[in-house]
């Protein structure tokens, strides 16, 4: 096992699950002011770690394809980065939480139904249990965990499209990064002619090092899914919503009634299959 793989994915999918402790520091600031900061001062930072690679973007760029799709994702991280940053300042974490758990599982229905992937009989039972999980938190609650299914599907949908586009980890996200980055940047100016900018130097260098909560995990991700195989990183991934929801329940003393206990231990369920499908698979690969 490659030590380094791992130390890069603990720290990615680490720093992702701790993330919300960050964004709840900013709770005196809308969540878009805090997504229109994030992504100019990531667009900042990527500028510097992109040198060198200016001609790989620029032909990204002039592949018709290659830029429409990534024109899609933009908007699908977009709105995926909104819905948690606005999620986390509702005080609705273990919604958060719910949502990364569903987001693989969603990910495998999508393969079979967009790229004819075959679900396995375990992927399909681990499929099942998540949607009787959303079902029950449905019948718990009376309507649908919206935020939750908004996040899955936003970000099962941009690794779809990104699986598909033809251009690495560090090209989409600076492409993705920088067409965002001139509507934020507009934004955050007309904020500033009409008298509203953070109210202190404390606010000011939160609102800056969202770059690096945004972009370091990321570039951890690159690094780590460079030197690890997939059934490891899959495993790996549900480090960050168990974090989420250990942070929820403990620190921030969100409210976890029965029905929606109920709904996680059905998701969770439907994890340890999507987990043991995966083991099976590499030990009969190995064998």
């Amino acid at each position: 096992m490659n030590r380094l793989g791992l130390a890069y994915a603990a720290g990615a999918f680490g720093l992702w699950g701790l993330s919300p402790l960050y964004w709840r520091l900013l709770g005196h600031v809308p969540a878009l002011e805090i997504l229109m900061h994030r992504i100019a001062w990531s667009a900042l930072l990527l500028a510097f770690v992109l040198r060198g690679r200016w001609t790989d973007l620029r032909a990204a760029v002039l592949r018709p394809r290659t830029a429409g799709l990534l024109l899609a994702t933009t908007a699908l991280i977009g709105a995926n980065w909104y819905l948690y940053i606005k999620g986390i300042e509702d005080r609705r974490v273990l919604d958060t939480s719910l949502g990364y758990y569903i987001n693989p599982l969603v990910s495998v229905a999508l393969g079979a139904a967009v790229l004819g992937e075959r679900l396995r009989g375990l992927q399909a039972a681990a499929a099942a249990l998540a949607a009787a999980g959303v079902l029950w938190l449905v019948k718990a609650h009376g309507h649908l965990p919206w935020l939750s299914l908004a996040l899955a599907f936003t970000f099962a949908l941009y690794a779809l499209l990104r699986k598909v586009a033809r251009a690495d980890a560090l090209i989409g996200l600076s492409f993705e990064t920088f067409v965002l980055a001139a509507p934020c940047a507009a934004g955050l100016l007309w904020l500033a002619a009409h008298g509203r900018t953070p109210p202190d130097p404390r606010t000011w260098l939160l609102l800056a090092g969202g770059a690096a909560v945004t972009a370091v995990p990321l570039l951890w991700f690159v690094e780590a899914a460079r030197r690890l195989d997939l059934k490891t990183m899959g495993f790996l991934q549900f480090l960050s919503p168990t974090l989420q929801f250990l942070i929820a329940v403990f620190v921030f003393d969100e409210p976890l009634p029965r029905g929606r206990l109920l709904s996680f231990v059905l998701i969770w369920a439907a994890v340890a299959l999507y987990c043991g499908d995966a083991a099976l698979r590499a030990r009969r690969a190995r064998s």
